[in-house]
């Protein structure tokens, strides 16, 4: 019914400030920071890779280029703002959009009237 208290004295006695225990918190931290490596390596750097692809396809531009548009559309580029475009859909019929909707940009000859 009593409990022995000779558990207490055969445990080893920590080490303050040893080597072991430094090289057990660096063991506890090296699974995260392999995570994060990896994750950086397989979501981040692609995603900021295809930000800068496209940021400099938005920045190319130019009036009679044939885009598609983030919903769908396509069409040809007719008059090219600062921050915004029309894109001409048919014939005489122009949408304006802001430059980031502007998806993919198709070859010449891909829209036609």
């Amino acid at each position: 019914m009593f409990i022995s208290t000779a558990y207490a004295q055969t445990a080893p006695a920590a080490a303050p400030g040893g080597a072991e225990s430094m090289f057990g918190s660096l063991g506890q931290l090296l699974p995260l920071v392999l995570m994060f490596v990896v994750l950086y390596f397989i979501m981040i750097r692609p995603q900021m890779k295809r930000q800068k692809e496209h940021k400099a396809m938005i920045d190319a531009l130019a009036k009679g280029d044939e885009v598609v548009v983030a919903g769908g559309l396509i069409g040809r580029v007719a008059k090219l703002g600062e921050s915004m475009l029309n894109v001409e859909v048919a014939n005489g019929v122009e949408l304006q959009v802001q430059r980031s909707a502007v998806v993919q940009v198709l070859p010449k000859g891909t829209f036609g009237k």
